[in-house]
């Protein structure tokens, strides 16, 4: 987890990066629908449970404060997922 001031957007940028498995490039541009889930072998008896809700969650209350949400994976390589909020004035 890194954060960082950007006084040239006058706003602050959050980094959490992980070193495990990556996501699929087909699963990218759905992480932040409501309901999604990447891994659909997992049943709710064997894996913790989770509605597919807490990505949307995270960027409707990230672009409710005039924010954006981004996120960068490859196979193998791990996931970053960037959050940039301005800073009140």
């Amino acid at each position: 987890v890194t954060l960082r001031s950007d006084p040239a957007s006058r706003g602050v940028e959050v980094t959490v990066a992980d070193t495990g498995p990556g996501i699929e490039p087909g699963h990218l541009a759905h992480i932040f629908d409501r309901f999604y889930k990447v891994d659909t072998s997992r049943s709710h008896a064997t894996a913790a449970r989770g509605g597919g809700l807490g990505l949307a969650i995270c960027r409707s209350i990230v672009e409710r404060h005039g924010g954006r949400i981004t996120v960068a994976s490859r196979a193998g390589s791990g996931t970053t997922f960037t959050v940039r909020l301005p800073v009140a004035g």
